[in-house]
């Protein structure tokens, strides 16, 4: 396995040109936090794009940023909150989930996978806040796409497209997104020992009320722990005052409710948005309804699973001690039972070369995939074996 580190867009674009000639499979990586997301790739040579680093415009005041795709989630963060300012969809680095080390995800990585936290219920995930990038597409040809303004229709939004392909349509070597400003103030509510279905319509009250909830998620009892279900209220002080103050009325008939010191809160949040609580070897991420997780995580308790939820419930985070096949698919089917989908994020190379990372398509979907997937990337070089049958075939 060769490793191709290019330094600019045209390096990319010359390296996919010439493994297109060659025959070669290129798995596209930034910092590699994700890399263990997935089946193995040892016919496939690397294009590491973490070289393609730093800030290449950024205007708080327009509420723009432009970067290098390989430029470190971390930096991008620090640099906006200097600013007072935030990725609203929240993202995070799946390395410490994964066994890595932290610190080494990418802007890039973040929206080729579409990774958003707790806040996403509220602001819309990565690919909401995604304006513009350039590209070299499976052709070897440079390509751009979107702008460098909010406001920004023209054309097809190849933008939403990319965010979340996985880099299975493009290498992607400048991005520009859409920050937004950070809330002055953040008061995180938690009502303790409700069962899921008991948080579950509590947080659905509360998202639909007028207090503005920006987040909620729910942490069942664990290790001497009560459950705790917990609402975030951000904004400035005396707003955030005012609508922190009409959630016991609103909630009254579901729970009490108590503030969480600042640094709970966090621990909490961090813990919903990652699924980092749980301690099975399988983790999976369950997006489904949230009015039908009561009925997932019962399905999910009889099998002696973990989980936890975040974004109202439509998201489940779900952990086994088993690694066996018989297992994942159990887990599939609780997904799929509920009118939802299932993704696994860890397990071991064992398990990952059986079960698919993704969901199983509808055949007519999958069809529409592989069309897409064939327009921008006509000689399969991205198609790395990452994503069990997904294997390019050229008409």
């Amino acid at each position: 396995m060769a490793v191709h580190r290019p330094t600019d867009a045209e390096g990319a674009r010359d390296c996919i040109a010439d493994a297109v000639g060659s025959g070669i499979r290129l798995d596209i990586r930034g910092g590699g936090s994700k890399a263990a997301i997935g089946a193995a790739r040892a016919a496939a040579d690397v294009l590491d794009l973490s070289a393609l680093r730093g800030v290449v415009d950024y205007d708080p005041a327009e509420l723009v940023l432009t970067a290098r795709a390989g430029t470190p989630l971390a930096e991008i963060e620090a640099l906006v909150a200097a600013e007072g300012q935030m990725l609203a969809f929240e993202p995070f680095d799946h390395g410490p989930l994964l066994g890595g080390e932290a610190g080494r995800a990418t802007i890039g990585g973040i929206l080729a996978a579409g990774v958003a936290g707790s806040r996403r219920v509220t602001a819309g995930g990565a690919r909401d806040h995604f304006l513009g990038f350039t590209a070299v597409s499976g052709r070897g040809e440079i390509f751009v796409a979107g702008g460098k303004v909010v406001k920004n229709v023209t054309g097809y939004d190849l933008p939403k497209l990319l965010a979340g392909s996985w880099g299975r349509l493009a290498a992607m070597t400048e991005v520009t997104i859409k920050v937004l400003p950070r809330p002055r103030v953040s008061v995180t509510l938690a009502a303790e020992g409700l069962d899921c279905a008991g948080a579950r319509a509590m947080m659905a009250c509360a998202l639909g009320s007028r207090a503005d909830v920006s987040a909620a998620a729910h942490i069942p009892a664990r290790a001497g722990r009560p459950a705790l279900t917990v609402l975030r209220v951000a904004g400035f002080a005396p707003s955030v005052e005012a609508r922190y103050a009409l959630l016991p009325g609103l909630l009254r008939d579901h729970a009490p409710l108590a503030r969480l010191e600042d640094a709970e809160a966090s621990r909490v949040w961090h813990a919903a948005a990652t699924g980092s609580a749980l301690s099975g070897e399988v983790l999976w991420r369950l997006h489904l309804p949230p009015s039908r997780t009561p009925d997932a995580t019962a399905a999910l308790d009889a099998m002696g699973c973990e989980w936890s939820l975040d974004w109202g419930g439509g998201l489940i985070w779900t952990a086994t001690g088993d690694a066996g096949e018989e297992a994942a698919r159990k887990v599939r089917a609780v997904a799929a039972d509920a009118g939802g989908q299932a993704m696994l994020v860890r397990a071991p190379e064992a398990l990952r070369a059986l079960v698919p990372v993704q969901h199983p398509r509808d055949p007519a979907v999958a069809a529409l995939e592989a069309r897409v997937r064939r327009a921008f990337d006509p000689a399969g070089v991205f198609e790395t074996g990452r994503f069990l049958g997904e294997t390019h075939h050229a008409d």
